[in-house]
């Protein structure tokens, strides 16, 4: 090889390198500029906003990607070799991050269909709480004690989720016991009484006082009202108050189970 030969590649490969650095710079520029452009005009796509999020980065990473295969592929490297080796480290990272990549695909799939949104009341297994964000990986819910839980997005794919909150009303189910030596038609008539005089409770459907037992230890009667989600838990807690208060006051006590022994 003589000088004129080696001139001729340093020359053809600083060409090649000088022409793949000015795409590089050049398409960063243009990332970086369209990234901006999604940014100022976000609020108008009908996304959730951390699916905006979501799909905003993957778009980054898409498009830088195809920057540097672009740019490589210009200062001479074979497209062939480029696309072997990152397949075979996508096929090694796949296996080394799978739970990480199934709980990305899950935050992909929460963000897409909706299950759960900021804001909701849910049950996910033996959690529940509110939910305060859908990350990439995980899904934040803070529980009505202000604990933090953190579960795995992959997870929540696969288990039942019970959403309180979607409706927007809930039914009220509250259960009280009285003796078979009382009368029906008193506790009937104190139980009603007691519902018609709470406010927060929707009209249709109208609420519902019933015998739903005859127990071994008294009669169990069922107060069932429809509320709003928000009123669910003070309406719970007054009804609960009055109602046992005004049996208390009719002399209608709840029995207890008890044991006769009978020692001969």
């Amino acid at each position: 090889m003589n000088w004129e030969s080696v001139k001729n590649f340093f020359t053809t490969a600083g060409v090649d390198l000088l022409r793949g650095l000015i795409i590089i710079v050049v398409g960063f520029f243009l990332v970086h500029w369209i990234v901006k452009v999604i940014e100022r005009n976000e609020h108008k796509m009908k996304m959730e906003p951390t699916l905006r999020g979501f799909v905003k980065n993957l778009i980054r990473i898409l498009l830088y990607l195809i920057v540097i295969l672009t740019a490589v592929n210009t200062m001479g490297v074979p497209m062939t070799s480029i696309i072997t080796l990152v397949g075979s480290a996508g096929v090694a990272v796949s296996l080394a991050l799978q739970g990480a990549l199934g709980n990305l695909v899950g935050g992909f799939i929460l963000l897409l269909f909706k299950p759960i949104r900021a804001g909701e009341y849910v049950k996910i297994g033996d959690n529940e709480g509110t939910v305060k964000n859908i990350g990439t990986f995980y899904t934040e819910l803070t529980t009505v004690d202000n604990r933090q839980i953190n579960l795995p997005n992959g997870t929540l794919t696969n288990t039942a989720i019970v959403n309180y909150t979607r409706e927007g009303t809930r039914r009220l189910d509250l259960v009280f016991t009285a003796g078979y030596e009382c009368s029906m038609d008193e506790v009937y008539d104190i139980l009603r009484k007691v519902v018609a005089g709470e406010k927060d409770l929707l009209a249709d459907p109208a609420p519902t006082v019933n015998l739903t037992k005859c127990a071994d230890n008294g009669l169990e009667f069922s107060v069932r009202v429809w509320v709003t989600t928000g009123n669910y838990w003070p309406v719970n807690f007054r009804l609960l108050e009055n109602c046992r208060r005004a049996l208390d006051e009719a002399g209608i006590s709840s029995p207890y189970q008890q044991v006769d022994v009978h020692m001969k």
